[in-house]
């Protein structure tokens, strides 16, 4: 058998360099683990000093990464839209029928008794949400059109009849504060959420991956710095050329974190995803005490209204 079987020469000296290459790096990554094991453990006490810049943006981009993370642990209860949705919520098959949720949904965006009377005569498509706001809206519905249907119009008790009139107004300020919770959560998941998980993903990611390069690369410099102390004097010529080329590859790898987490912090607007998130609470809070507040004086007239009738009925009999 010819030694052309097993290629030439050439391929033999390349194979015989891969497995050298093998070696170097095998021994470099056990100089390192060695390394890390020794100031993990005190033992070393050459540690390579990073520049204070470099300290100082490390510790605004953890902060801003801690802010980013317990804020979104909280927001991200937004992204589900029965956050506050009765646990043991029942709602019987009237309730959830499709003419009964078009007369929610389109009664929520009433602006008028007499869109909100047009809505009752109507009907929809529509799949109802899920928040407290319309649960209590379409209950209060339900119960004033069960008054409606159960008692005779000519027998009708005055409470009665205040009652399912007053239930049905309740019914419609519900639905209109479900409404604006609903479009709280589109703005805070759009205007807040959504900038702040891109960035922890993005920009934040891309520090932490340079972050961790810096110190694999210091790693080997310093494993190196260690190595070259203790190298026989025939090593060392070697040695401190391959010391050279690491020292070069921690600093420009220093330098390229540096402006990375430049960037993460010049770029990062908290504060402004902040104000997106208060504005939109703000908008739907003042909508619902707008809505209650419109809607108690008109309770109260109905309960002097019928005081006013019983005293009436009184004095006739």
């Amino acid at each position: 058998m010819s030694f052309g079987s097993f290629g030439n020469f050439k391929d033999i000296n390349n194979i015989t360099k891969s497995f050298q290459d093998l070696g170097n790096q095998s021994f470099s990554f056990a100089k390192k683990t060695q390394r890390m094991v020794e100031e993990r453990l005190g033992k070393a006490t050459d540690v390579s000093q990073l520049p204070q810049e470099y300290i100082d943006l490390e510790q605004r981009v953890d902060s801003l990464k801690v802010v980013y993370q317990k804020l979104l642990d909280i927001t991200n209860t937004y992204e589900n839209e029965s956050y506050d949705y009765p646990a043991n919520m029942k709602e019987s098959v009237n309730e959830f029928s499709k003419t009964f949720v078009s007369k929610v949904q389109d009664l929520s965006r009433a602006t008028s008794a007499s869109d909100a009377q047009a809505v009752l005569l109507s009907g929809g498509k529509q799949q109802p949400p899920k928040t407290l706001n319309h649960a209590l809206g379409r209950a209060a519905l339900s119960a004033s059109q069960e008054l409606k249907s159960t008692s005779d119009l000519n027998s009708a008790t005055p409470s009665s009849s205040s009652l399912s009139e007053a239930l049905s107004k309740y019914a419609t300020a519900e639905l209109k504060i479900g409404e604006a919770r609903l479009t709280q959560d589109n703005l805070i998941r759009a205007r807040f959420n959504l900038p702040m998980s891109k960035a922890l993903k993005t920009s934040l990611s891309k520090a932490t991956k340079a972050r961790q390069t810096v110190e694999e690369k210091r790693l080997n410099y310093d494993a190196a710095r260690a190595a070259i102390k203790t190298a026989r004097p025939d090593q060392v010529a070697k040695l401190r050329s391959e010391l050279d080329h690491l020292e070069d590859e921690f600093a420009n790898a220093t330098e390229e974190a540096v402006s990375i987490m430049k960037n993460v912090v010049d770029d990062s607007k908290p504060l402004a995803e902040l104000s997106e998130l208060i504005e939109a609470q703000l908008s739907y809070h003042k909508s619902a005490a707008e809505l209650l507040g419109d809607l108690l004086p008109e309770i109260n007239g109905l309960i002097e209204k019928d005081a006013t009738r019983t005293s009436a009925f009184g004095d006739d009999i």
